[in-house]
């Protein structure tokens, strides 16, 4: 909220990934008591935590869930694309790059193994994880199981 309410929203490089009524939104669940703030590691209950990740943005957060195959990782947009954190190249918009770097070794040691790593945006996720059903094929894929293919 700092972030998305602050000084780097001068910058359109930056705001241009963020929607003014998205942010608006967020501030008035803000007054109404309908948002919580989570700090650096917050276990929310044995199988499920917050883990502050910062780089792409300040306040960044990625999600650590245990399921079958072991913890996975919702990088969210602390690693955008599977090549971000195999390849250890960031993503173009940075609040702080040592941050984002730093990042992709918190998830690499949250996780049970490289491949419990799902990024946020990838296409390829898509593909390497199986839909629950076939007429869910390109939208929605189980993370609780083994890749298809990596």
């Amino acid at each position: 909220m700092v972030y998305a309410t602050g000084r780097h929203m001068c910058h359109a490089a930056i705001s241009q990934a963020y929607e003014a009524e998205d942010v608006c939104t967020m501030v008035r669940r803000l007054f109404s008591g309908r948002l919580q703030f989570r700090d650096r590691i917050d276990e929310l209950n044995s199988r499920l935590s917050v883990h502050l990740i910062g780089g792409h943005t300040m306040g960044l957060q990625a999600v650590l869930v245990w399921t079958q195959r072991g913890w996975v990782v919702l990088a969210s947009d602390a690693s955008h694309f599977y090549a971000n954190i195999e390849q250890q190249r960031p993503f173009p918009i940075i609040h702080n790059l040592g941050d984002m770097l730093e990042g992709y070794r918190t998830l690499q040691k949250l996780a049970s193994s490289p491949q419990h790593i799902v990024p946020g945006h990838d296409p390829l996720v898509l593909r390497r994880y199986p839909s629950p059903k076939k007429s869910m094929e390109g939208i929605v894929v189980r993370l609780d199981v083994e890749p298809i293919a990596a």
